[in-house]
């Protein structure tokens, strides 16, 4: 067995050249074999990606048989609670979130949130089937679900603007919870007492406009914003 005069590597019997360091083989005692395969690839090549086709495909396979899985399961094991509808309502809310970008390449914002509103609606919405729960689907959760994809609309449309700051993006993904929650409250004390009462998303709010306020400040003075910069790229 020979070794690197340089670099001292242990090499290989068809080892020409030193693979740590390149340095070039001479032992006139021993030639290089140059007739035994070499112990690694002597051309570089890339593995070819997985086609997002076939990706979707594997995942839409293992989504379906969880949710079939389940539905038969349920037939079996407490037939009286359609428990099931939970995982099939995850499955389904994965599948349009996960599988559908990959089928189409580019979805255009609005019809994102769209999809993403439907989904969330219909998760909620059979797990009030299982819960006889109508009345709350279509008074509250159905409100709070609009809502939520109005504000999530929004901050996506933000966030494509001011997407290269990542003070200004803090700052909008902070101001949007604040509201979110505001509206929260709203849709609960309109369905349990018919009038609008704002206690704990003040809190929320007042908190998250508290912490956005330095943060309009420091993006707005330059000589702070470079400060922030400079303590998080070193």
């Amino acid at each position: 067995m020979s070794y690197c005069v340089h670099c001292g590597v242990e090499l290989d019997a068809t080892a020409t050249f030193c693979p740590l360091c390149q340095t070039k083989v001479v032992d006139p005692g021993r030639p290089p074999d140059t007739a035994s395969p070499k112990p690694f690839p002597t051309e570089r090549a890339e593995v070819p990606p997985i086609p997002k086709g076939a990706v979707a495909a594997a995942i839409t396979a293992m989504l379906a048989c969880v949710a079939v899985g389940c539905g038969l399961l349920n037939l079996f094991l407490k037939p009286g609670r359609a428990w099931s509808l939970y995982v099939i309502g995850a499955t389904i809310m994965l599948w349009l979130w996960i599988v559908l970008p990959l089928i189409f390449k580019r979805i255009p914002l609005l019809v994102r949130s769209v999809i993403n509103v439907a989904a969330v609606a219909l998760y909620v919405y059979l797990m009030s089937v299982d819960l006889n729960g109508r009345a709350w689907y279509l008074g509250l959760a159905v409100p709070i679900i609009l809502w939520g994809g109005a504000v999530w609309l929004l901050l996506s449309l933000m966030l494509r603007v001011y997407h290269r700051s990542v003070i200004s993006s803090a700052a909008i993904l902070i101001s949007s919870l604040g509201v979110f929650l505001l509206g929260v409250e709203f849709f609960i004390d309109r369905w349990l007492t018919g009038q609008w009462d704002p206690s704990w998303s003040l809190v929320v709010l007042t908190i998250c406009v508290c912490t956005v306020i330095p943060l309009v400040v420091i993006r707005r003075i330059p000589a702070f914003r470079e400060e922030v910069r400079r303590r998080f790229h070193t």
